[in-house]
């Protein structure tokens, strides 16, 4: 057995154990109602997170219209729960492959652009998709979709936070991952070896997106509503600072940004005037002492403990010998 395969079934293990453990805990009551919507937040930010670093961290595109993406999944899922009376696992299916579509559809023309021009893209797209589903009265228009049941449990988000954390990470492990960093490291001399830069671009871009339609069912189907000013630009916004706090190119980053950020946001539920100033001094001072993020483009993984743990032994050793 390959030496990643091990990894993957360890860290499959691991999850097994934590989704034991927190849903234990909540179907005793030890984790209440808040914290137990804090945890379904969390997890869909992570998935948003993830899908939006494969963009503009491991791609090396900036993006800034992933709301948008979460706005057509959470819509088209709801239509097709309430209006179809699809099972909610069709609804997830349909959100993601909309979502995906779209994102193929706008990455083709717009990934030949670069840098603040695709940024300025996307932000546009991301605001022409909710200005469209505003006026669509079939949709609610602006009043929202309401009547969504819900059907997202913490079960669902858990174990779908988990695919995409493989699939992404399968993704860029794999020939095609190698190709799409070779675009964010040197786009001209990948394309002087014969990568396609723009195919790869666009697939990163496409299954970023579908992913955000998957996140957006699972929100839309969790609070009942799919209003459009939960998918403004500002959201966007919140997930691009996840990304660029947790590092730009790191899935374990990606993960830790989502969790902190969440964190610190509900724990500062209680202090509304002061919780926006708080979270941002906390993002401030991280920019300060970590401007690549918390990982850069590293993973967190066991070897690195294992490096610290020699790295401090191998200090106290040297201590205790020159004394």
């Amino acid at each position: 057995m390959r030496e990643a395969t091990k990894k993957d079934i360890l860290s499959l293990g691991a999850c097994l154990v934590v989704y034991g453990i927190l849903q234990t805990l909540i179907t005793t009551n030890v984790i209440g109602p808040f914290w137990q919507l804090n945890l379904v937040l969390i997890c869909i930010n992570i998935i948003l997170v993830s899908s939006l670093n494969l963009i503009n961290g491991f791609a090396g595109q900036f993006s800034i219209g992933h709301a948008g993406f979460m706005a057509v999944g959470a819509y088209l899922g709801a239509v097709l729960t309430v209006k179809l009376h699809l099972p909610f696992l069709v609804a997830i299916l349909g959100g993601a492959l909309a979502a995906g579509m779209l994102g193929f559809l706008i990455g083709l023309p717009t990934l030949r652009l670069n840098g603040d021009y695709l940024a300025i893209a996307t932000l546009g797209l991301g605001e022409i998709i909710r200005i469209t589903i505003l006026n669509i009265p079939y949709v609610g228009g602006a009043s929202g979709f309401m009547g969504i049941p819900r059907y997202t449990t913490f079960t669902w988000v858990f174990f779908l936070t988990v695919f995409t954390i493989f699939f992404i990470k399968n993704l860029i492990n794999s020939s095609h991952g190698r190709a799409i960093i070779s675009i964010r490291e040197n786009e001209i001399a990948a394309e002087a070896m014969g990568v396609d830069t723009t195919r790869y671009k666009v697939l990163a871009f496409t299954v970023g997106a579908a992913f955000a339609g998957v996140a957006g069912t699972l929100f839309s189907h969790y609070f009942y509503i799919a209003h459009p000013a939960s998918f403004t630009f500002m959201k966007s916004f919140d997930i691009l600072t996840m990304v660029v706090l947790g590092g730009l190119g790191s899935i374990t980053g990606s993960i830790t940004s989502a969790v902190l950020l969440t964190f610190v946001s509900a724990a500062l539920a209680s202090y509304p005037e002061w919780r926006m100033v708080i979270y941002s001094l906390v993002l401030i001072v991280l920019m300060i002492y970590r401007p690549q993020g918390l990982f850069g483009n590293k993973e967190l993984s066991l070897q690195v403990f294992k490096n610290w743990g020699r790295l401090f032994g191998g200090d106290k050793h040297d201590a205790v010998k020159g004394k």
